[in-house]
Protein backbone atom coordinates (compact mmCIF):
# COMPACT_ATOMS: atom_id res chain seq x y z
CA UNK A 1 0.00 0.00 0.00
CA UNK A 2 1.69 2.99 -1.11
CA UNK A 3 1.80 6.16 0.63
CA UNK A 4 1.76 10.13 -0.23
CA UNK A 5 4.55 11.62 1.26
CA UNK A 6 3.23 14.62 3.97
CA UNK A 7 4.49 18.18 3.96
CA UNK A 8 7.05 18.65 5.90
CA UNK A 9 6.24 20.64 9.01
CA UNK A 10 8.10 24.02 10.24
CA UNK A 11 9.42 23.70 13.01
CA UNK A 12 9.38 25.92 15.93
CA UNK A 13 11.36 29.28 16.07
CA UNK A 14 13.86 30.39 18.55
CA UNK A 15 12.77 32.66 21.18
CA UNK A 16 13.21 35.92 21.74
CA UNK A 17 15.59 38.28 23.35
CA UNK A 18 12.97 40.10 25.04
CA UNK A 19 11.60 36.36 26.16
CA UNK A 20 14.51 35.12 27.66
CA UNK A 21 14.64 36.09 31.40
CA UNK A 22 10.80 35.24 31.43
CA UNK A 23 11.64 31.55 30.21
CA UNK A 24 14.28 31.72 32.59
CA UNK A 25 12.30 32.38 35.74
CA UNK A 26 9.52 29.88 34.30
CA UNK A 27 12.50 27.26 33.43
CA UNK A 28 13.43 27.39 37.34
CA UNK A 29 9.66 26.69 38.70
CA UNK A 30 9.52 24.06 36.02
CA UNK A 31 12.57 22.07 37.57
CA UNK A 32 10.61 22.68 40.63
CA UNK A 33 7.49 21.03 39.59
CA UNK A 34 9.98 18.22 38.48
CA UNK A 35 11.20 16.94 42.32
CA UNK A 36 7.81 17.34 44.01
CA UNK A 37 8.26 15.48 47.71
CA UNK A 38 3.90 14.66 47.72
CA UNK A 39 1.41 14.23 45.60
CA UNK A 40 -0.03 17.52 46.76
CA UNK A 41 2.71 19.69 45.71
CA UNK A 42 1.80 18.93 42.20
CA UNK A 43 -1.90 19.18 42.55
CA UNK A 44 -2.32 22.46 40.27
CA UNK A 45 0.36 21.33 37.76
CA UNK A 46 -1.48 17.87 37.33
CA UNK A 47 -4.79 19.83 36.95
CA UNK A 48 -3.62 21.88 34.63
CA UNK A 49 -1.80 19.12 32.44
CA UNK A 50 -4.90 17.12 32.15
CA UNK A 51 -7.35 19.94 30.65
CA UNK A 52 -4.28 20.40 28.06
CA UNK A 53 -4.92 16.45 27.63
CA UNK A 54 -8.65 16.97 27.48
CA UNK A 55 -8.49 20.06 24.85
CA UNK A 56 -6.65 18.28 22.55
CA UNK A 57 -7.66 14.76 22.65
CA UNK A 58 -10.64 14.90 24.26
CA UNK A 59 -11.65 11.47 26.70
CA UNK A 60 -10.11 9.13 23.80
CA UNK A 61 -7.17 7.26 24.88
CA UNK A 62 -5.35 5.34 22.36
CA UNK A 63 -3.67 1.99 23.54
CA UNK A 64 -0.64 0.27 22.01
CA UNK A 65 1.11 -3.16 22.08
CA UNK A 66 4.19 -3.72 20.84
CA UNK A 67 6.14 -7.23 19.74
CA UNK A 68 9.40 -7.87 20.24
CA UNK A 69 10.41 -9.39 16.66
CA UNK A 70 14.56 -9.87 17.27
CA UNK A 71 15.72 -10.39 20.97
CA UNK A 72 19.20 -10.07 22.51
CA UNK A 73 22.80 -9.69 21.17
CA UNK A 74 22.46 -5.93 20.04
CA UNK A 75 25.94 -4.22 19.83
CA UNK A 76 25.14 -1.07 21.52
CA UNK A 77 26.27 -0.14 24.93
CA UNK A 78 23.03 1.91 26.58
CA UNK A 79 23.04 1.84 30.16
CA UNK A 80 19.94 0.78 30.30
CA UNK A 81 19.24 -2.04 28.00
CA UNK A 82 18.56 -5.86 29.00
CA UNK A 83 19.62 -6.77 24.93
CA UNK A 84 22.80 -5.39 25.16
CA UNK A 85 25.68 -7.88 24.48
CA UNK A 86 27.70 -6.00 26.91
CA UNK A 87 25.08 -6.58 29.68
CA UNK A 88 24.88 -10.25 31.59
CA UNK A 89 20.84 -10.49 32.06
CA UNK A 90 18.23 -13.05 31.41
CA UNK A 91 16.94 -11.27 28.20
CA UNK A 92 15.56 -14.05 25.41
CA UNK A 93 18.07 -14.32 22.48
CA UNK A 94 16.02 -15.65 19.56
CA UNK A 95 16.07 -14.06 15.28
CA UNK A 96 13.69 -12.56 13.41
CA UNK A 97 10.54 -13.80 13.65
CA UNK A 98 8.78 -14.28 10.27
CA UNK A 99 6.10 -12.23 8.80
CA UNK A 100 3.38 -14.53 9.81
CA UNK A 101 3.85 -14.47 13.66
CA UNK A 102 4.54 -11.17 13.59
CA UNK A 103 1.20 -11.00 11.74
CA UNK A 104 -0.37 -13.13 14.83
CA UNK A 105 0.77 -10.93 17.33
CA UNK A 106 -0.59 -7.76 15.44
CA UNK A 107 -3.90 -9.70 15.66
CA UNK A 108 -3.92 -10.79 19.37
CA UNK A 109 -2.52 -6.73 20.22
CA UNK A 110 -5.69 -6.12 18.92
CA UNK A 111 -8.33 -8.53 20.20
CA UNK A 112 -6.67 -7.22 23.64
CA UNK A 113 -8.01 -3.32 22.74
CA UNK A 114 -4.78 -2.06 21.26
CA UNK A 115 -4.89 0.41 18.30
CA UNK A 116 -1.41 0.73 17.16
CA UNK A 117 1.13 -2.05 17.50
CA UNK A 118 4.87 -1.83 17.02
CA UNK A 119 7.10 -3.84 15.59
CA UNK A 120 10.52 -3.87 17.46
CA UNK A 121 14.08 -5.27 16.59
CA UNK A 122 17.03 -5.32 18.97
CA UNK A 123 20.65 -4.00 17.35
CA UNK A 124 22.05 -0.54 15.87
CA UNK A 125 20.09 -0.16 12.81
CA UNK A 126 17.29 -1.13 10.46
CA UNK A 127 17.56 -4.78 8.99
CA UNK A 128 18.07 -5.54 5.60
CA UNK A 129 18.11 -7.85 2.88
CA UNK A 130 15.38 -10.54 3.21
CA UNK A 131 14.96 -8.89 6.94
CA UNK A 132 13.39 -5.78 5.83
CA UNK A 133 11.51 -7.67 2.82
CA UNK A 134 10.11 -9.85 5.59
CA UNK A 135 9.57 -7.18 8.02
CA UNK A 136 7.51 -5.33 4.97
CA UNK A 137 5.29 -8.00 4.67
CA UNK A 138 3.94 -8.34 7.70
CA UNK A 139 3.28 -4.22 7.74
CA UNK A 140 1.49 -5.11 4.56
CA UNK A 141 -0.58 -7.85 6.13
CA UNK A 142 -1.67 -6.18 9.15
CA UNK A 143 -2.56 -3.21 6.95
CA UNK A 144 -4.35 -4.88 4.35
CA UNK A 145 -5.96 -6.31 7.25
CA UNK A 146 -7.34 -3.37 8.92
CA UNK A 147 -7.63 -4.22 12.35
CA UNK A 148 -4.26 -2.32 13.54
CA UNK A 149 -2.20 0.07 12.75
CA UNK A 150 1.84 -0.90 11.98
CA UNK A 151 4.19 0.83 13.49
CA UNK A 152 7.79 0.25 13.73
CA UNK A 153 11.12 0.39 15.76
CA UNK A 154 14.01 -1.26 13.79
CA UNK A 155 16.81 1.13 14.90
CA UNK A 156 19.19 3.99 12.72
CA UNK A 157 17.30 4.20 9.19
CA UNK A 158 18.81 4.78 6.02
CA UNK A 159 16.62 7.17 3.59
CA UNK A 160 16.06 4.19 1.46
CA UNK A 161 14.73 1.96 4.13
CA UNK A 162 12.22 4.77 5.19
CA UNK A 163 10.61 5.26 2.12
CA UNK A 164 10.42 1.34 1.37
CA UNK A 165 8.32 1.06 4.91
CA UNK A 166 6.33 3.78 3.90
CA UNK A 167 5.49 2.24 0.85
CA UNK A 168 4.48 -1.22 2.47
CA UNK A 169 1.76 1.15 4.72
CA UNK A 170 3.63 1.42 8.10
CA UNK A 171 1.76 4.51 9.55
CA UNK A 172 4.49 5.85 12.16
CA UNK A 173 8.51 5.25 13.35
CA UNK A 174 9.29 5.01 16.68
CA UNK A 175 12.87 6.43 17.70
CA UNK A 176 14.21 7.86 21.13
CA UNK A 177 16.28 10.24 22.19
CA UNK A 178 16.78 8.19 25.24
CA UNK A 179 17.81 11.71 26.93
CA UNK A 180 18.64 15.05 26.70
CA UNK A 181 21.59 16.13 24.83
CA UNK A 182 23.58 16.97 27.52
CA UNK A 183 23.28 13.40 29.23
CA UNK A 184 23.10 11.74 26.15
CA UNK A 185 26.95 10.35 26.78
CA UNK A 186 26.15 9.31 30.03
CA UNK A 187 23.65 6.58 28.50
CA UNK A 188 25.49 5.30 25.25
CA UNK A 189 28.95 5.74 23.92
CA UNK A 190 28.51 3.34 20.69
CA UNK A 191 26.61 6.11 19.22
CA UNK A 192 25.69 9.40 19.23
CA UNK A 193 22.64 11.67 19.91
CA UNK A 194 22.97 13.27 16.48
CA UNK A 195 22.42 9.53 15.31
CA UNK A 196 19.35 9.19 16.86
CA UNK A 197 18.34 12.87 15.53
CA UNK A 198 18.99 12.07 11.79
CA UNK A 199 16.91 8.96 11.84
CA UNK A 200 13.83 11.19 13.64
CA UNK A 201 14.34 13.23 10.05
CA UNK A 202 14.96 10.33 8.07
CA UNK A 203 11.68 8.91 8.92
CA UNK A 204 9.83 12.36 8.54
CA UNK A 205 11.27 13.26 5.10
CA UNK A 206 10.12 9.69 3.81
CA UNK A 207 6.44 10.92 5.05
CA UNK A 208 6.18 8.43 8.42
CA UNK A 209 4.86 10.47 11.30
CA UNK A 210 7.30 9.87 14.01
CA UNK A 211 7.09 8.48 17.78
CA UNK A 212 9.66 9.82 20.04
CA UNK A 213 10.96 9.97 23.31
CA UNK A 214 13.02 7.62 26.07
CA UNK A 215 13.44 7.34 29.58
CA UNK A 216 12.83 9.46 32.74
CA UNK A 217 15.27 8.45 35.59
CA UNK A 218 18.29 7.64 34.22
CA UNK A 219 20.24 9.61 36.63
CA UNK A 220 19.63 12.89 34.60
CA UNK A 221 19.13 16.19 37.00
CA UNK A 222 15.53 17.89 36.62
CA UNK A 223 17.26 20.41 34.44
CA UNK A 224 18.23 17.91 32.65
CA UNK A 225 14.92 16.42 32.12
CA UNK A 226 13.43 19.52 31.27
CA UNK A 227 16.26 20.07 28.46
CA UNK A 228 14.59 16.28 27.09
CA UNK A 229 11.39 17.41 27.06
CA UNK A 230 12.47 20.83 25.29
CA UNK A 231 14.50 18.82 23.22
CA UNK A 232 11.56 16.36 21.81
CA UNK A 233 9.33 19.41 20.97
CA UNK A 234 12.08 20.33 18.55
CA UNK A 235 10.63 17.28 16.06
CA UNK A 236 6.81 17.56 16.82
CA UNK A 237 6.50 14.50 17.42
CA UNK A 238 2.65 13.05 16.89
CA UNK A 239 3.59 10.93 19.73
CA UNK A 240 5.65 10.68 23.07
CA UNK A 241 6.14 7.42 24.64
CA UNK A 242 7.47 7.95 28.05
CA UNK A 243 9.23 4.80 30.46
CA UNK A 244 10.59 5.05 33.31
CA UNK A 245 13.44 3.35 34.37
CA UNK A 246 12.76 0.22 36.08
CA UNK A 247 16.37 -1.43 36.78
CA UNK A 248 17.19 -4.35 35.22
CA UNK A 249 20.06 -6.91 37.02
CA UNK A 250 23.25 -7.12 34.54
CA UNK A 251 22.65 -3.59 33.09
CA UNK A 252 24.64 -0.76 34.69
CA UNK A 253 22.00 1.12 35.97
CA UNK A 254 20.46 -2.26 38.19
CA UNK A 255 21.37 -0.28 41.25
CA UNK A 256 20.08 3.08 40.47
CA UNK A 257 16.85 4.18 43.04
CA UNK A 258 14.16 4.18 40.75
CA UNK A 259 11.73 7.60 40.72
CA UNK A 260 9.08 8.01 43.05
CA UNK A 261 5.51 8.30 41.81
CA UNK A 262 4.97 11.83 42.42
CA UNK A 263 8.44 12.25 40.20
CA UNK A 264 6.83 10.29 37.77
CA UNK A 265 3.84 11.86 37.54
CA UNK A 266 5.20 15.23 37.47
CA UNK A 267 7.41 13.93 34.89
CA UNK A 268 4.30 13.28 32.37
CA UNK A 269 2.63 16.75 33.55
CA UNK A 270 5.35 18.77 32.36
CA UNK A 271 6.08 16.58 29.39
CA UNK A 272 2.39 16.89 28.41
CA UNK A 273 2.68 21.20 28.94
CA UNK A 274 5.94 21.21 26.88
CA UNK A 275 4.31 19.27 23.65
CA UNK A 276 0.64 20.06 24.49
CA UNK A 277 -1.00 18.21 21.23
CA UNK A 278 0.97 15.23 21.00
CA UNK A 279 -0.31 11.94 22.53
CA UNK A 280 1.99 11.74 25.63
CA UNK A 281 2.11 7.64 25.98
CA UNK A 282 3.25 5.62 28.96
CA UNK A 283 5.21 2.71 28.36
CA UNK A 284 7.86 0.84 30.20
CA UNK A 285 8.08 0.60 33.92
CA UNK A 286 4.41 2.58 34.43
CA UNK A 287 3.39 -0.70 36.66
CA UNK A 288 6.60 -0.44 38.69
CA UNK A 289 7.16 3.03 39.31
CA UNK A 290 3.61 4.30 39.69
CA UNK A 291 1.92 1.17 41.55
CA UNK A 292 -1.13 1.42 42.50
CA UNK A 293 -1.18 5.34 41.49
CA UNK A 294 -1.01 4.43 38.09
CA UNK A 295 -4.63 5.63 37.11
CA UNK A 296 -3.50 9.14 38.34
CA UNK A 297 -1.19 9.21 34.47
CA UNK A 298 -4.18 10.45 32.59
CA UNK A 299 -5.25 12.97 35.20
CA UNK A 300 -1.30 13.93 35.03
CA UNK A 301 -1.58 14.39 31.21
CA UNK A 302 -1.05 10.92 29.79
CA UNK A 303 -3.39 10.27 26.41
CA UNK A 304 -2.08 7.13 25.57
CA UNK A 305 -0.33 3.89 26.77
CA UNK A 306 1.14 0.44 25.91
CA UNK A 307 -1.07 -2.43 27.08
CA UNK A 308 0.19 -6.05 27.55
CA UNK A 309 4.21 -7.13 28.25
CA UNK A 310 6.83 -4.93 27.20
CA UNK A 311 10.63 -5.55 25.26
CA UNK A 312 12.08 -7.93 28.47
CA UNK A 313 9.69 -7.35 30.88
CA UNK A 314 6.14 -8.56 31.74
CA UNK A 315 3.06 -5.46 31.62
CA UNK A 316 -0.29 -5.64 33.15
CA UNK A 317 -3.43 -7.04 32.09
CA UNK A 318 -5.77 -5.12 29.44
CA UNK A 319 -8.88 -5.84 31.21
CA UNK A 320 -7.22 -3.23 34.15
CA UNK A 321 -5.96 -0.33 31.62
CA UNK A 322 -10.49 -0.46 30.57
CA UNK A 323 -11.26 -0.73 34.18
CA UNK A 324 -8.99 2.52 34.87
CA UNK A 325 -10.41 4.23 32.14
CA UNK A 326 -14.28 3.61 32.51
CA UNK A 327 -13.31 4.62 36.55
CA UNK A 328 -12.11 7.97 34.91
CA UNK A 329 -14.89 8.38 32.48
CA UNK A 330 -12.38 7.82 29.72
CA UNK A 331 -12.48 5.84 27.09
CA UNK A 332 -10.47 3.90 24.45
CA UNK A 333 -9.84 5.52 21.03
CA UNK A 334 -12.04 3.71 18.60
CA UNK A 335 -10.11 1.99 15.45
CA UNK A 336 -12.34 2.95 13.03
CA UNK A 337 -11.64 6.46 13.86
CA UNK A 338 -8.53 6.33 13.02
CA UNK A 339 -8.78 4.21 10.03
CA UNK A 340 -10.71 7.02 8.80
CA UNK A 341 -8.15 9.52 9.09
CA UNK A 342 -5.47 7.49 7.39
CA UNK A 343 -8.03 7.04 4.33
CA UNK A 344 -8.75 10.68 3.67
CA UNK A 345 -4.79 11.62 4.30
CA UNK A 346 -3.74 9.03 1.74
CA UNK A 347 -6.32 9.95 -0.96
Amino acid sequence: MSRKPKSKKKRPQGPRPAQRRQEREANREIIEWLTPGSLAEIGHLMATASLLRQEAQGDAVEFCAIVNARSGRCSEDCSFCAQSALHHTQAEVYPLMEAEEIVDRGRAAAAAGAVRFGIVTSGRACPEGPELDNLCRAVERLRAERIILPCASLGLLKQDQAERLASAGLVRYHHNLETGPSFFPQVCTTHSYQDRAATIITARDAGLEVCVCGIVGLGETPQQRLEFFEALAGFLPESVPLNFLNPIAGTRLEKLTPMTAPEALAAIAVCRLVLPMAHIRTCGGREQVLGRLAPLMYLAGAGATMIGDYLTTQGGQPNQDLADLKALGLRPAALDDLLAAYDQEEG
